[in-house]
């Protein structure tokens, strides 16, 4: 019965951020993060950082997958379900209204400005929650040189108009983690044999 009500509960909240969030599962995550991390301390911010490091490198959406998690974290298989739908239902039958009445509704002078709008608040919200996870990850080299080149690689992407896609940024910047941590694994290694002879 608990798991019941947590598994309910875990719905609401995910249809309440599904119902208000404008711009897709990258705008969640500003969302989500004070849900879940600042407000009910559910989960540590260290380990919601890796969540979507892991949601972004899975298939599907970024919002779908960090919401199954953090459903199944909190109230197993049925949370993560439930979870699931609460997020997808409010903003399918949003979208499918308006699609209804696309033509009618862009027509509307005021919701033409409002949407132009909501792309700038969209975009904030976005970065803000950037902003947020850099400020809390670990600082350590490894951190410094994939934001570095990451940072740099995504301007020279934007400022030229190259046809690259961020998952192919994502899967090298994994490759990178791994490299520098075996390289690290392979240091300590040869370090114990010092101290070993």
């Amino acid at each position: 019965m608990e798991k019941l009500k947590k598994a309910l509960h875990m719905l609401l909240i995910m249809m309440k951020i599904g119902l208000f969030t404008f711009g897709g599962g990258h705008a969640m995550i500003a969302l989500l993060e004070d849900e879940f991390v600042s407000k009910r301390k559910w989960i540590e911010s260290t380990e919601f950082i890796d969540l979507v490091a892991i949601a972004e490198s899975t298939p599907g959406p970024i919002a779908i997958n960090c919401a199954t998690y953090l459903g199944y974290k909190r109230a197993g298989l049925l949370g993560s379900i439930l979870s699931t739908i609460g997020v997808c239902v409010p903003s399918f039958v949003i979208i499918y209204v308006i699609t209804l009445f696309i033509k009618e509704f862009l027509a509307i002078e005021l919701v033409a400005k409002a949407f132009l709008g909501m792309r700038v608040a969209v975009s904030i919200l976005i970065l803000s929650a950037g902003i947020r996870m850099i400020k809390k990850e670990k600082k350590c080299l490894q951190t410094y040189i994939i934001f570095g080149l990451s940072l740099i690689f995504s301007l020279v992407v934007a400022l030229t108009s190259l046809d690259f896609s961020s998952i192919f940024l994502i899967l090298i910047g994994g490759a990178i983690g791994v490299c520098i941590y075996l390289i690290s694994k392979i240091k300590k290694k040869d370090r114990k044999k010092e101290d070993r002879a």
